[in-house]
């Protein structure tokens, strides 16, 4: 059929849902399309909320202020995600820079890149990459030898936890799944087929801290049923917790689903290995000055990234680390309530010879 000839492609109607406001992610169209609904996305941002299918940027302001970025330098963001952190850094290092960007998850990816040339960001001065950031060695030659500028908000992005598709959140029932690469691993469901209780009680204390691990683990692993949606995995934490503790509130059983998914995210997706590996890497690929700045969602990142920025500090690999991390301003947690645990912690790369790898 000649292309004169060929059939419109039928009119996909909107996903419709009772009432005034929708409640389904899928069925949220005005915030699911930002560049045509400027005016209600504002407005939802204004009440501090996240619009569906969007990220705001953490700690902006203290995050340029530590990066100082200027025309001709040259940057990397580890973690892409919405764009928000790079669509700021970029056009200070603008005329005669350029800004390395990596990400691994393939749903989001194209999405965020498609965004960011349409705003008129190139190739010849945004490079996106699909790769884990503990890779960032092999993008500094590439780079020039190395970067001026290096970022790493460590926090999974907002488009994740609110497509329920995606397994993320207790809130929304959908798959089991966690993966930051969809196409990379085994899913959450996956592995709770096959750990121990023993195995999982030490994950779960390890990756979250969560007070009831013992507890938890033993009510996963006794369920009759192999648990393969977000939902019964929350409904069996919830059950284990209550028969275990029958006066146990509502918010510490929320606050332990919170734990559970986050420990469950990190196992499935190597997630303290690869920070452990790019920590290693970063004094490589920092140039004399270069600065450094890490976002961390909790305490067994914070604890990594402030024993490795100790330790280069003592053998003279950074001439200064942060004394203490910096954390989202009063008015930036109200604006933005997921920005609240947030750690922010910097590094200056000395002029020294790093230490052997």
């Amino acid at each position: 059929m000649s292309e004169e000839n060929e059939a419109p492609k039928p009119h996909k109607r909107r996903v419709r849902y009772a009432g005034k406001h929708p409640r389904n992610f899928e069925q949220k169209y005005k915030e699911l399309d930002p560049a045509k609904y400027a005016d209600q996305i504002a407005h939802i941002i204004a009440k501090g909320l996240t619009p569906a299918g969007t990220h705001r940027p953490i700690c902006v302001d203290e995050i340029l202020a530590i990066l100082a970025p200027k025309p001709g330098e040259v940057a990397f963001d580890a973690t892409l995600g919405y764009g928000g952190h790079t669509r700021t850094i970029l056009p200070k290092l603008l005329p005669g820079g350029k800004l390395f960007a990596v990400d691994v998850d393939t749903v989001e990816l194209p999405k965020t890149e498609a965004r960011l040339r349409a705003e008129g960001f190139g190739p010849d001065v945004l490079v996106i990459r699909k790769m884990n950031y503990a890779g960032i060695l092999g993008l500094a030659g590439e780079a020039g030898g190395g970067f001026d500028c290096v970022l790493a908000d460590l926090g999974v992005s907002s488009m994740q936890l609110d497509n329920p598709e995606r397994g993320f959140t207790y809130k929304a029932d959908g798959p089991l799944d966690l993966r930051l690469n969809p196409e990379r691993g085994r899913s959450a469901a996956e592995f709770l087929k096959t750990v121990t209780a023993d195995k999982l009680a030490a994950l779960l204390t390890e990756n979250a801290d969560e007070p009831h691990a013992a507890t938890i683990a033993r009510a996963i692993k006794e369920s009759p049923a192999a648990i393969l949606t977000t939902a019964q995995l929350t409904e069996t934490v919830t059950a284990g917790m209550k028969r275990t503790d029958s006066k146990l509130g509502e918010d510490i059983i929320k606050k332990s689903l919170q734990r559970v998914f986050m420990a469950l995210r990190i196992e499935v997706n190597e997630e303290f290995s690869a920070l452990d590996r790019f920590l290693t890497a970063l004094p490589w690929c920092l140039k004399p000055g270069g600065r450094a700045a890490i976002l961390t969602f909790h305490s067994g990142e914070d604890r990594r990234v402030k024993k490795a920025f100790a330790k280069g500090e003592a053998d003279g690999t950074y001439s200064s680390v942060a004394p203490t991390p910096a954390r989202p301003s009063p008015a930036e947690r109200r604006s933005n309530p997921r920005s609240a645990c947030a750690k922010l912690r910097w590094a200056v790369r000395s002029s020294a010879q790093p230490g052997a790898l």
